[in-house]
């Protein structure tokens, strides 16, 4: 795929950064001519994937960097968002719906994420971290003017 425009986000992992990185990637998509449902959808994800990170991947500490990757392609958007916290230990549990190691949440971060995503792909290592990979098509007319 051809790399069209990319950004890279570090920040500290604390939760008012979770509303910072929903816009700047909400920005950053918009030269894709998004429509608005699809720009909520993106802020939605983006707000779910940084914060799984801040709560579940670093348990609220406070001096840690989430790292996000937006990447626009002729044919969609890609969002990685990286930590280096604690890892999941069963993926396929931690999607399900409802299931969260906290309590206090609803465990539907996950839910969000696949259905505001074409694809969506989780990598963890208890201990080392967890990535989160969310693509989306758009309706490319920005980029495919571009492009062309």
């Amino acid at each position: 795929m051809v790399i069209l425009n990319k950004c890279v986000l570090e920040f500290t992992s604390v939760p008012e950064n979770v509303a910072f990185a929903r816009v700047s990637v909400a920005a950053f998509a918009s030269q894709l001519d998004c429509t608005l449902p699809e720009l909520e959808e993106i802020k939605v994800a983006v707000s779910e994937a940084v914060g799984n990170a801040i709560i579940h991947g670093y348990r609220n500490k406070a001096d840690k960097t989430v790292r996000v990757l937006a990447t626009i392609y002729k044919e969609g958007l890609e969002i990685r968002v990286e930590d280096s916290g604690i890892g999941i230990t069963n993926i396929e549990m931690a999607m399900q719906p409802a299931y969260s190691t906290d309590p206090e949440r609803m465990g539907l971060g996950f839910v969000f994420m696949q259905s505001f995503s074409d694809r969506l792909q989780v990598d963890s290592t208890p201990g080392k971290g967890t990535t989160v990979t969310m693509y989306k098509r758009i309706g490319l007319r920005g980029a495919k003017a571009r492009a062309n």
